[in-house]
């Protein structure tokens, strides 16, 4: 009998630490057959994902990163002199044929491709001194923004309204008013997000660091003060407790110091009125984050990959690889990273 209840221990035992390993998350890493440095992710579903970057390059794929086509959309640009260094820093993709992508420095550039990266058609242009796209977001596939950085003291907004097809420019004295020495940075293309059907939030680095939306400018309590800190991506989920409610997660970091964790993180669960602080924060800086649930969280940077199943009070890294952002599929459960020399993952629960 003795005999038999140790076995039965040692059996439960074992089948618990299985379950408990299925249930670690890893990271796959996926070939993408291109070198190019990549900050633009768009994941339509488990299996179409647009990725862009470097060069003028943009990637697609329609098995799950399995395999990709590479375009070279720089070629459609009309000024010769963008066309050497074209980098499309955003990509918002809503099926395998229809995609648009934001090329950053002046003269700026967004282009929409309806054939799957075919041909790309030049949809804005804006040759404004100092003019510099940092990220896009649609609420819909009709209407979307495009935000960039100061320009005379105001943050630049453009607004879409027939799926990316032509933009038009909020008036300068409709724009947020920055900081000295406040911007954004292109590092994911997830520094705005849509918090409702009509209203989104974006956050702002630098020597200040702020999230903003309809309402008053929040002040942020993450690293900031020198050119390269800073907030770098906001994720949004409804807290299901009251209307309206809102958790908002931001991640943030110092570039210069990418191992370092110090005030890379921070949560609202009341829509940004309180902050908290993780308990075990992220592994180093960090450029983009995403929901999963509204428990389930993942975040990437220079240093890896980390994941959080209580919130984001406590992270833990899962994968040492670098990665410049993550995002999980509109309409599936598939959730990939991209990053530099061409680099792919994808998150296996």
């Amino acid at each position: 009998m003795i005999k038999i209840f140790g076995q039965l221990v040692l059996f439960i035992a074992a089948f618990f630490s299985l379950h408990s390993k299925s249930q670690t998350p890893t990271v796959e890493m996926l070939h993408s057959g291109n070198k190019v440095s990549i900050r633009g992710l768009s994941v339509v579903n488990d299996n179409i994902v647009w990725v862009s970057g470097s060069n003028g390059m943009v990637g697609r794929s329609n098995d799950a990163g399995k395999t990709w086509n590479w375009y070279n959309a720089k070629k459609f640009i009309p000024d010769d002199s963008m066309k050497l260094k074209a980098d499309f820093r955003d990509i918002e993709a809503f099926d395998g044929a229809t995609a648009i992508i934001m090329s950053v420095d002046a003269p700026a550039y967004i282009l929409k491709t309806n054939n799957g990266g075919e041909t790309w058609k030049v949809v804005y242009e804006n040759k404004t001194k100092g003019m510099f796209l940092d990220a896009m977001e649609f609420w819909n596939e009709q209407s979307g923004i495009v935000i960039g950085d100061p320009i005379d003291g105001r943050f630049f907004i453009a607004r879409t309204f027939d799926g990316g097809s032509s933009w038009q420019e909020i008036p300068f004295d409709k724009r947020p008013v920055a900081d000295s020495g406040e911007a954004f940075f292109a590092a994911s293309g997830t520094n705005i997000r849509a918090a409702n059907r009509s209203e989104a939030v974006f956050v702002s680095g630098g020597l200040r660091s702020r999230l903003f939306s309809k309402n008053k400018p929040i002040d942020l309590p993450v690293i900031q003060g020198g050119q390269m800190t800073g907030a770098n991506s906001v994720a949004i989920a409804d807290n299901g407790k009251k209307k309206g409610g809102k958790i908002i997660m931001v991640v943030a970091g110092d570039y210069l110091k990418a191992s370092s964790s110090e005030k890379n993180c921070v949560f609202s669960n009341d829509g940004g009125k309180t902050w908290k602080k993780p308990i075990t924060p992220p592994n180093g800086y960090r450029s983009s984050v995403e929901f999963i649930s509204t428990k389930q969280l993942v975040t990437c940077g220079l240093t890896g990959v980390d994941y959080s199943t209580d919130g984001g009070m406590n992270w833990a890294g899962i994968n040492k690889e670098s990665f410049n952002v993550c995002r999980k599929a509109k309409n599936g459960t598939a959730v990939f990273f991209a990053g530099g020399n061409g680099r792919i993952g994808k998150l296996i629960l």
